[in-house]
């Protein structure tokens, strides 16, 4: 599938991908990740910030290079992600991305998994900051 064949793409992916909620990078995060796919070259980063209580995730974003499904996985991922604590944004998978995408052609399924991968990263980041 080239990038030219948007047809593959389900109106919400289109939606995501067209007009993401969600890009940025968040001034003084608590916590920043990024994963990325030597296969087809896309990179996202994913950076956050929690609420006063550090339960949970207040505000969450991402910037994606990379093809249309990756940025509507991005976009995805931080609405899934953003008011959940910590613990339970761990146990977010790239299905949950794609179920709510409403699906992804298969040649681009690794695409949600690199948002995962951010998350999970960036949370690490947190808690590695939090033991010095």
């Amino acid at each position: 599938m080239t990038e030219q064949n948007f047809n593959s793409y389900n109106d919400k992916v289109m939606k995501r991908f067209l007009k993401p909620k969600n890009f940025g990078k968040i001034k003084n995060p608590d916590g920043t990740g990024s994963m990325g796919n030597q296969k087809c070259g896309d990179i996202m980063e994913i950076s956050f910030k929690l609420g006063k209580d550090k339960k949970k995730i207040k505000e969450i974003r991402f910037q994606t290079w990379g093809c249309g499904a990756a940025i509507a996985a991005s976009d995805a991922l931080c609405e899934i992600a953003k008011a959940k604590t910590l613990s339970d944004a761990k146990k977010i998978t790239n299905k949950d991305i794609i179920e709510n995408l409403g699906g992804l052609p298969n040649v681009k399924l690794h695409c949600s998994v690199l948002g995962a991968g951010a998350l999970h990263s960036a949370i690490k980041n947190y808690e590695g900051s939090k033991k010095k």
